[in-house]
């Protein structure tokens, strides 16, 4: 055996991949014995059979082995200072191949991201963590990234050192926990992962990069180098972006599941890719009138019934529908066609998925350690530490990354109340108060408030939404008055109060008229979004249609009134998919939805009648402008409980843009009623959800004319007949 300088102890250490600093003894190193200075290269192959050197300059030199795992070393001791070399790798099996060593190139990171990062300040973190291709030299390759404070030693693997974490150990930056290594030759579309040794008796552990911007198609959890060829063509829409998602501009938004929207029958599992669900979905969405699109399930999740909401891939957009530049030419797409993409966002939990980021350094790095705070029971997941500074990084620069890398137009923020308290769905012990004795998590608050600001310093004109059930104030109140600082909240408040009133008899429904009326007391205390979303379509729940009661007739009749009365109410609007022209079934992940339906006018008109709404919400500045204010509303009567009828007003900035809604619950005909209006003018019937070309009976009117004597407090009236669970919109004209 060659005599070295090495330590039994330390061939050892780098022999079993057990040494926490393999760049200290790896690469190119000048030593000292006996007063004078060399130079000396070592490599760790445990594929050679024999390696040998080749300077940049001067003869190759072939090494000497240390240990029979694999530990070569060749000294140097003409050359004067450090030099370039390659080597020349004789296997076991296979043929000789030349590569360049990765432990002959020195740190990359720069200190003023390393400084941001400290500070918790870091908003493009992906940048530079996960896995980057670039050149060092002349020499392409990929600069891996990883936090792991709590790791002894951190390694690459994949199939280009056999998934062997002996080979590519990462320096260590002591004072932040983060590691690093470039290894040359290693790009796009090759598989790797970090395996991270800890002090747990489970280490190491074979985990999946968190900032990596591509993945396996599960089951498979291997992340995967990516570098985007990408060129973008929505600058128009970008620029105006600001002006076209105002408070006062309609938002009409179709959530959407991309694995189940539409599905290839003849494939297994038949995902449409981005670029299918472009050709397909995009003319459906300006077919139907809708504004936005909301996707479900865009970041990389290992199990399709979590519905993307148990996520190992925070910045990889999930590889069931193709590559992170099919998903941008998906957005692409639909700007150039005047679609906004809202997303789904989950900083309130994640998977407990091995691969994830569960113990990722064999501490509680992303998650509480103390399962009193870091475990939601229902669910089955972990919770973010919010006061950690690796978290506040990951998260804040997530959100920044979707609007950046993606220019996706706004962020649904999920489970926006299990945030904000620490008691969320938990048992009287098993919780942990904040600093102040209180309920609130303090840190979350904190996080949520920092992601509004910096999304929209960054991004103005974007959307943030809040799925956010309870009473917490100020939601949408920007951050400098106190508040949150979200662009809207989800009304589930109007939601379950509209669906228990809807799902009852009409014939008990006077009893309960408060149910619909209630939600006008605090309509404008938040900008609401009237969310009839996939939570309310699934687990037992029953679809839209099957919720609605009477026979199929009154089913149908039901639920066009429901949309009728949900576009009149004051908030944007979002229906899941299915639920446009009255799907039977609930929505289940793994099947199309109904489209088959299609086929039967019933159907057909719902559709008919969403289409209409879309397009008379975006011609009526009544139904959006005033949205945000109580001027944009007046009741006419909603007292008629007796003959659960609701009438009002709505109103645009422009009070000569005015829209009555005249709905009647109940399956009577009302003949000659008499309703006050704010004009006397004639009214013509806009939309009828009654309408034979809905599917209904063609009861009511197209034009009254409006008498001089007052009503309802309003100084004209008009008589009409109104339909049976139906509801009218009149213009004046």
């Amino acid at each position: 055996m060659h005599s070295t300088l090495l330590k039994i102890e330390e061939i050892a250490a780098i022999s079993n991949g057990s040494h926490g600093d393999p760049f200290s003894i790896l690469g190119l190193h000048q030593v000292s014995s006996e007063g004078s200075s060399a130079w000396v290269i070592r490599v760790f192959r445990p594929d050679a059979r024999s390696v040998t050197v080749l300077p940049g300059r001067g003869k190759e030199q072939e090494m000497v082995r240390l240990s029979d795992e694999g530990l070569f070393e060749a000294p140097f001791p003409r050359h004067k200072k450090r030099f370039r070399y390659r080597l020349r790798v004789e296997p076991f099996e296979g043929t000789a191949y030349e590569i360049d060593d990765a432990y002959q190139y020195g740190k990359l990171l720069t200190d003023f991201d390393l400084q941001l990062w400290g500070e918790g300040n870091h908003h493009h973190t992906w940048k530079w963590m996960g896995a980057h291709i670039r050149e060092v030299g002349s020499v392409e390759g990929t600069h891996f990234v990883v936090v792991a404070p709590g790791a002894t030693r951190v390694s690459v693997i994949g199939p280009f050192n056999n998934w062997d974490g002996r080979v590519h150990g990462m320096r260590r930056h002591y004072d932040l926990g983060i590691w690093e290594i470039f290894i040359p030759h290693v790009g796009k579309g090759d598989l790797y992962k970090f395996e991270v040794h800890s002090g747990l008796p489970e280490s190491p552990v074979k985990k999946a990069d968190p900032y990596a911007f591509q993945a396996e198609l599960r089951p498979g959890s291997a992340s995967i180098v990516w570098k985007s060829h990408f060129e973008w063509n929505d600058r128009d829409w970008v620029e105006n972006r600001t002006e076209n998602q105002s408070v006062d501009k309609p938002v009409l938004v179709y959530e959407l599941h991309p694995g189940s929207w539409r599905v290839n029958p003849d494939e297994k599992p038949g995902f449409l890719t981005w670029r299918e669900l472009a050709d397909q979905l995009i003319p459906y969405i300006q077919q139907t009138g809708y504004t936005h699109v909301e996707l479900m399930a865009v970041a990389e999740h290992p199990y399709d019934p979590s519905w993307g909401y148990q996520i190992t891939g925070y910045f990889a957009p999930t590889s069931r529908f193709g590559s992170p530049d099919d998903f941008k030419y998906f957005v692409d797409r639909c700007h150039h066609s005047e679609i906004g993409v809202l997303i789904d966002w989950v900083p309130a939990h994640f998977t407990k998925d091995e691969h994830g980021l569960r113990l990722f350094d064999g501490t509680a790095l992303y998650e509480h350690s103390d399962p009193r705070q870091g475990e939601h029971r229902d669910w089955g997941t972990h919770i973010f530490n919010y006061g950690r500074t690796e978290v506040k990084n990951f998260l804040i620069s997530n959100a920044v990354f979707w609007f950046d890398e993606f220019h996706v137009d706004g962020l649904r923020v999920d489970a926006v109340a299990s945030m904000l308290y620490l008691d969320y769905s938990r048992e009287d012990d098993d919780w942990v108060p904040n600093r102040h004795g209180g309920r609130e998590n303090l840190e979350a608050i904190d996080l949520l408030k920092r992601f509004n600001e910096v999304v929209h310093g960054y991004f103005p004109g974007v959307l943030t939404m809040a799925e956010e059930s309870t009473s917490w104030g100020g939601v949408t109140t920007p951050v400098y008055n106190g508040g949150l600082g979200f662009d809207y909240k989800w009304n589930m408040g109007w939601m379950n109060d509209t669906l228990e009133y809807m799902s009852k008899e009409p014939i008990h429904r006077k009893y309960h008229q408060d149910e619909l009326t209630f939600s006008m007391i605090y309509a404008w205390s938040e900008n609401f979004i009237l969310p009839l979303s996939h939570d309310e379509v699934v687990h037992g729940k029953q679809s839209l249609l099957s919720k609605m009661p009477g026979d199929d007739w009154q089913k149908f009749s039901n639920l066009r009134l429901l949309y009728t009365y949900m576009y009149g109410h004051p908030g944007k609007k979002l229906l899941f998919m299915g639920g446009e022209f009255g799907q039977w079934h609930e929505w289940k992940e793994d099947r199309s939805i109904d489209w088959h339906l299609l086929q039967w006018d019933t159907h057909k008109g719902m559709q008919r009648l969403i289409s209409d709404l879309n397009r008379i919400c975006k011609s009526e500045p009544a139904l959006y402008e005033m949205d945000h204010s109580p001027d944009g509303f007046q009741w006419i009567d909603a007292s008629d409980a007796d003959h659960s009828i609701l009438s009002f007003v709505r109103r645009g900035a422009d009070p000569e843009d005015t829209l009555v809604f005249v709905l009647n619950f109940t399956p009577s005909v009302h003949q000659d009623y008499r309703i006050g209006v704010p004009l006397q003018k004639n009214y013509r019937v806009i939309l009828n959800s009654d309408s034979d070309w809905y599917g209904g009976s063609n009861v009511g009117p197209d034009v009254v004319a409006a008498d001089g004597s007052g009503w309802h407090g309003q100084p004209a009236h008009i008589k009409l007949s109104i339909p049976p669970l139906a509801g009218l919109i009149l213009k004046p004209v």
